[in-house]
């Protein structure tokens, strides 16, 4: 029974060829293959920053969509609102709002 204990088991495994082999391929392909796991890793995290920049330039893409629009349809509207342009005998006030 003493020759059955986990030190002598795992000798016994170490000693076998095809533990040996699938160790070191499994080793040669978390750290060492051009795919391995750290460089999966970071690009995993590359593609999910991507994906969250192209949700915020669609979101801008939108915004200046409807900018267009707006001008357009009404650029004297616009033209006072974005850059307070106003006629000779008008006086503009701006007001502010604290949210």
């Amino acid at each position: 029974m003493a020759s059955n204990t986990l030190p002598s088991r795992l000798l016994k495994n170490f000693g076998n060829k095809y533990f040996v082999v699938l160790v070191l391929f499994a080793g040669w392909i978390i750290f060492f293959d051009k795919h391995d796991v750290i460089t999966q890793f970071r690009l995993q995290r590359t593609v999910n920053k991507l994906e969250l920049e192209k949700e915020q330039y669609r979101e801008k893409i939108k915004q200046a969509q409807q900018d267009q629009l707006d001008l357009e349809n009404n650029t004297e509207k616009y033209a006072r609102e974005r850059y307070y342009m106003k006629r000779g005998d008008e006086d503009v006030f701006i007001i502010e709002r604290e949210d």
